[in-house]
């Protein structure tokens, strides 16, 4: 793959130059139009379309605009410099040739440009809006717009090969099962969140984990209840799955908040006897204490107003009685001191814990990248939300620290933004983490 992206895109920029800047040979041999109007749209249509690894027709046509927007850099380049030949011979003798071959040119480049532009913002699910936006504003200013054209040829190229190349391993090891476990494993969200058909709180993990062999439920919990609320639904849940299934037991894999929700089921719900395994991802065991400083100096009326927010909003969006201020009094270091004194680490439960570190502000998208530095100054080395100190629970603890100088952040550790981070691949942890799983037995 990445040996054929830069020869096809010589060979394609070859084609393009020359149909480009061809106007004067097609003015006296009109029968080329024959031949340069069929080559044009061959590329246009199909260009990188082919030729990959890849089931997924968004990386086909993401591939399709990365070669374009490259044959469009390399021909516009060419172009001039053939254009200002062309003026020094025409525009004395015969300058309709010349102002109709500029014309011609102009319309070509036109084309494949806008043509590669679409098919990546259509495509590409690593843009982002930062990319997207950037990208417009930047377009009509020079120097600028080259600036961010080669980042955007960059990023999609880096998505297809990555995703291609990752797609390929899936494939290899689908018939290996590797995440088969014996019990399913059930999901269960963070704070101010829910589980949602159009939006997976886990992005892209889930999908991944399925074509390895695993079965996936959800917790479907309250976004913003008390621990020991949302403790009690998602005993509800175990049990259902249980009843339904006649699984006997499930592996839970929880984020933030409902590591400790689940906790409070195991020990306070009567859940222990069907419970394999619990890893917690980021979850704040020991709570935070940036939490309780806020809750103390925040007047009332802010607090309040806050919380009407919050709760009416998802009160809208169907919950029957979210509770903001509960769900974040739980996550202070002193509820959190208090919880564990009542929830012991659950014998016969294989308990671990994972933690990530983001290091520094920028590496977290808002609000992440705000509540860094309130989390760092209380609670210090942080993942944008829990500090490193609050992770670790259970027999086994794993601090996930990539190379480079971005980190993993609270939400990056859920996919939570469905980007590709250098150094990390969240989808392949969760594929070893589950597979870890699977090896010992759950």
């Amino acid at each position: 793959m990445k040996k054929v992206i830069p020869i096809s895109v010589a060979v394609y920029s070859v084609f393009i130059t020359l149909i480009a800047n061809c106007y004067p040979l097609l003015h006296s041999y009109p029968y080329l139009w024959y031949a340069a109007v069929p080559i044009f749209l061959a590329i246009s249509i199909f260009a990188g379309i082919f030729g990959i690894e890849t089931k997924k027709l968004r990386l086909r046509i993401s591939n399709h605009g990365v070669i374009l927007l490259s044959v469009f850099r390399i021909s516009t380049v060419l172009s001039v410099i053939i254009q200002t030949v062309l003026a020094f011979k025409y525009l004395v003798s015969d300058s309709s040739v010349f102002w109709y071959g500029l014309l011609v040119c102009f319309i070509v480049e036109f084309l494949i440009f806008w043509n590669g532009m679409i098919c990546v913002y259509l495509a590409s699910e690593q843009l982002g809006i930062k990319y997207r936006v950037t990208g417009l504003l930047c377009g009509m200013v020079p120097i600028l717009n080259i600036i961010m054209l080669n980042r955007i040829i960059k990023k999609v190229r880096g998505e297809v090969i990555f995703e291609t190349e990752r797609e390929q391993r899936t494939l290899a090891r689908i018939k290996d099962s590797v995440c088969k476990t014996k019990y399913p494993i059930l999901l269960v969200h963070g704070v101010f969140f829910r589980d949602n058909k159009y939006f997976n709180y886990w992005g892209r993990i889930p999908e991944d984990l399925e074509l390895n062999g695993a079965r996936i439920y959800y917790g479907e919990h309250h976004s913003a209840a008390s621990i020991a609320d949302c403790g009690e639904e998602l005993a509800e849940k175990i049990k259902k799955i249980i009843n339904d299934t006649g699984c006997e037991k499930v592996n839970i894999i929880a984020h933030s908040k409902g590591g400790l929700d689940s906790r409070y089921a195991i020990e306070k719900c009567g859940m222990a006897p069907y419970i394999a395994s619990l890893t917690t991802i980021n979850t704040p065991h020991r709570g935070c204490i940036f939490a309780d400083v806020l809750l103390e100096k925040i007047s009332s009326d802010i607090k309040d107003k806050v919380a009407n927010i919050y709760n009416k909003t998802f009160k809208k969006l169907g919950e029957e009685n979210p509770d903001f201020i509960a769900a974040v009094s739980d996550l202070t270091a002193s509820s959190c001191k208090k919880l564990n004194e009542q929830l012991p680490t659950p014998e016969g439960i294989f308990c671990q814990s994972v933690g990530s570190v983001l290091k520094n502000a920028k590496g977290g998208t808002f609000p992440l990248n705000f509540s860094y530095h309130l989390v760092n100054f209380f609670d210090g080395p942080n993942d944008g939300l829990v500090s490193t100190d609050s992770f670790e629970w259970g027999e086994k603890y794993t601090l996930v620290t990539p190379t480079g100088d971005r980190g993993i952040s609270h939400g990056d550790m859920i996919d939570l933004n469905r980007e590709n981070i250098d150094g990390f691949d969240v989808r392949g942890f969760y594929l070893d983490l589950v597979s870890d799983l699977k090896n010992r037995g759950f």
